[in-house]
């Protein structure tokens, strides 16, 4: 790139950064406090908060890129004209395909970086937050038992606990086993606190007591104990078989997915809608750049106001989006609509060439036109005085 085409990109690509950490921030701060019953609620520590928090940011990040760079694409060409360089480049001589090139390979960068998470790092994502939430609900201190009540599971199993304390230890203990017919035992305990052990969770008691009363018999013997560790393994029922959703598995099993599996019979159009989300995702960045400086690439004076064209632009690309979102879902009901999901993206680019390329010729023949129809409408009116004289 020569030197006005460096500056150009730097200024742009300062706005898409500023725009891409500042909106992700925000609206990751948002997901963020919906997860907050993680620790407060849950009983999670903050490093579970924080992981499961920062699986989203794949997501926030291909969506707000296209959007954020929009923006930078605006500001930019704003700029540049309201500073009159794009005037100045203009008389220079400088074609449009070469203003176009920094804001082109920014677009492409972005593109880049939008597909590898969209086909590969988001998957992953997915896949690992449902993988944790699952073991976060299949907690069963943290979401079965509840603080001062008698939980009654149905494998013979009653738990109590007095209270939870700030170090998330469980205070005043009381679980009564009765798995076995006929045998009863009581554990009784002062604190109680979750332990993992190469894999396996465990409830380790502190200061209490076992009571176990014989099979069939009244008698009965208490231990007491400083430490005593119960398998919270048996407390909980057997996980079932993990059912991956479409955005959930990789792309290459997207690609090649497992036709006798009752699963995908059943939902065969959203693993190809899926699919050619993915695969087409990349398209949006260019299209979005390239529909920023078709409304805005032409230079023009301080006296002429450039809403109307940055209205035009926004409506633009939400009508995109929109026609993207329509494709998508008519791509779950018929495999032809697939076709439609990189029409939307591509047509928006090739109009936008066809307007920043062509837009001389066009506006050379809308004043062609124009001054046609001044001389025509001039004739018009002097026909009529000629006739009365």
């Amino acid at each position: 790139m020569t030197q006005i085409e460096r500056y150009i990109f730097r200024i742009a690509l300062g706005a898409f950064l500023t725009c891409l950490i500042g909106l992700t921030g925000t609206i990751w701060v948002t997901q963020a406090l919906r997860e907050l019953d993680l620790v407060t609620a849950k009983g999670q520590t903050l490093l579970v908060f924080l992981f499961i928090t920062a699986l989203s940011l794949p997501t926030l990040i291909t969506v707000i890129a296209p959007v954020a760079l929009f923006i930078a694409c605006v500001y930019a060409l704003n700029k540049l004209n309201g500073d009159s360089e794009l005037i100045v480049m203009s008389a220079a001589g400088m074609p449009p395909r070469q203003l176009l090139r920094p804001f082109a390979t920014l677009a492409f960068a972005v593109s880049v970086v939008v597909a590898f998470l969209t086909i590969q790092v988001m998957p992953s994502s997915f896949q690992e937050l449902r993988d944790v939430l699952t073991r976060v609900r299949g907690d069963f201190v943290a979401n079965v038992v509840k603080e001062g009540q008698f939980t009654a599971l149905d494998n013979g199993i009653t738990f109590h606990f007095r209270e939870r304390g700030a170090d998330g230890s469980l205070q005043g203990l009381f679980i009564q086993d009765k798995r076995e017919a006929g045998k009863a035992v009581v554990y009784l305990a002062e604190r109680g606190r979750v332990a993992d052990v190469d894999g396996q969770t465990y409830l380790v008691l502190e200061k209490g007591s076992i009571h176990r009363q014989q099979k069939d018999s009244r008698d009965s013997s208490i231990v007491s104990y400083e430490r005593y560790a119960v398998d919270l393994a048996a407390f909980t029922p057997p996980d079932s078989e993990t059912i991956y959703k479409p955005r959930e598995r990789s792309t290459l099993a997207l690609l090649f997915p497992d036709t006798g599996e009752g699963y995908y019979r059943l939902q065969k159009g959203r693993f190809r809608a899926e699919l050619h989300d993915r695969l087409s995702a990349w398209l949006y960045p260019l299209a979005l750049a390239f529909i920023a400086f078709a409304a805005l690439g032409d230079p023009r004076t301080t006296r002429q106001g450039r809403g109307l064209a940055v209205a035009g632009a926004v409506l633009g690309v939400v009508a995109l989006r929109i026609a993207g979102f329509a494709a998508s879902s008519a791509a779950v009901r018929s495999p032809g609509a697939v076709v439609a999901i990189y029409a939307a993206p591509l047509g928006a680019i090739a109009l936008s060439c066809l307007l920043i390329f062509g837009g001389a010729r066009v506006r050379a023949m809308n004043e062609g036109l124009g001054r046609f129809g001044r001389r025509l409408a001039g004739a018009l009116r002097r026909r009529p005085l000629a006739g009365r004289a």
